[in-house]
């Protein structure tokens, strides 16, 4: 499945998205993300709503509202259809511009978290998937129609669906429209954000199952959900983002399996399942714009100690200090 010896399609590092409020509050969206995306992998990015997951999306498409300040990087590459190595681009430095000729649906597709906000209100499904068809590839326009036809198919689309409208589709079936356009241009990465979202358990495993074969084809997926099996059903690897930061990246069969989860909010996640132990994790997620001195779990985890009073490192993926897993189930703290 995943191919991580090749050069990676995106390569994140110290990723921060700041948004500066009315009197000079800062909001700290996301703390120094860093990760990397080979071709062929799909990485799900976890978490509870309002961690932060959707601002790192959009601060890689440079869709971020104009109070927002990035910094660190994101660098995409990947390579052409014929194989070509494409030229590195520093999404975080982009011009709108650029981006917008080059980049967003070409080298980037994205499935978007509301897409009745990004469908055009005013032509029907089938004319914005041949349109995008018509720009994003090199299909005869003779061709346009089944083409479109064929997108529609991969994202579960009904064809007798094609000629509506978007106000017309409900909210499962808008969802299944933004995944055919995201599909259409095969853009070596891939970012999906709730791309499940309003869709029944047997369309849920049918739209993970086709995100998946766009990364077997040696394509890059961010997949952005809070739907565990989901992610257990697609991904290689697994993020898990707290409060703005990642506080876990595991190897997916290791975070579902043997050993699991090692950070203990990861674990928590687990265990709130209900076909695991259905506890949820106690407490609430701290406000982004007040978040506490240290780690932001400490307030809600059974193994604080006054080490967590500082932000911990992350140490072989896990920015925790008390791991090993070990440690969680006794109560030490790992040396340091």
């Amino acid at each position: 499945m995943s191919t991580a010896e090749a050069p990676p399609v995106l390569s994140v590092q110290g990723l921060s998205v700041r948004f500066r409020m009315r009197g000079g509050r800062h909001v700290a969206a996301v703390t120094d993300a860093s990760f990397a995306l080979a071709p062929g992998e799909c990485l799900a990015l976890v978490g509870e709503s309002g961690c932060g997951k959707s601002v790192l999306a959009s601060a890689l498409l440079g869709l971020l509202p104009g109070n927002a300040r990035t910094a660190g990087s994101a660098r995409l590459a990947g390579t052409a259809p014929d194989g070509a190595p494409l030229p590195s681009v520093e999404l975080l430095t982009a011009t709108e511009g650029e981006l917008a000729r080059s980049v967003r649906g070409r080298r980037a597709g994205l499935v978007p978290q509301s897409p009745a906000a990004h469908l055009t209100p005013v032509r029907t499904v089938r004319a914005q998937l041949e349109e995008t068809v018509r720009e994003l590839t090199d299909v005869p326009r003779h061709e346009l129609r089944s083409a479109a036809e064929g997108a529609a198919e991969r994202a579960a689309f009904p064809a007798d669906h094609l000629d509506r409208y978007p106000h017309q589709l409900s909210g499962g079936l808008a969802q299944r429209a933004a995944t055919a356009l995201a599909l259409v241009g095969e853009a070596p990465l891939l970012i999906a954000d709730e791309p499940t979202t309003g869709l029944d358990r047997d369309l849920v495993d049918r739209t993970v199952d086709e995100l998946r074969r766009h990364a077997d084809d040696g394509r890059a997926l961010l997949m952005i959900t809070h739907d565990l099996a989901a992610a257990e059903r697609i991904a290689d690897r697994v993020a898990v983002m707290y409060a703005g930061r990642i506080v876990e990246l595991a190897d997916a069969a290791d975070f579902f399996g043997t050993p699991g989860p090692q950070h203990p909010y990861a674990r928590g996640l687990l265990n709130a399942l209900p076909e695991r132990a259905f506890t949820p994790i106690p407490g609430q997620p701290p406000e982004l714009g007040a978040l506490p001195e240290g780690c932001a779990f400490a307030v809600r985890c059974p193994h604080a100690t006054a080490a967590c009073d500082v932000v911990p490192e992350p140490v072989d993926g896990v920015a925790c200090h008390h791991v090993p897993v070990g440690a969680l189930a006794t109560g030490e703290a790992a040396d340091a």
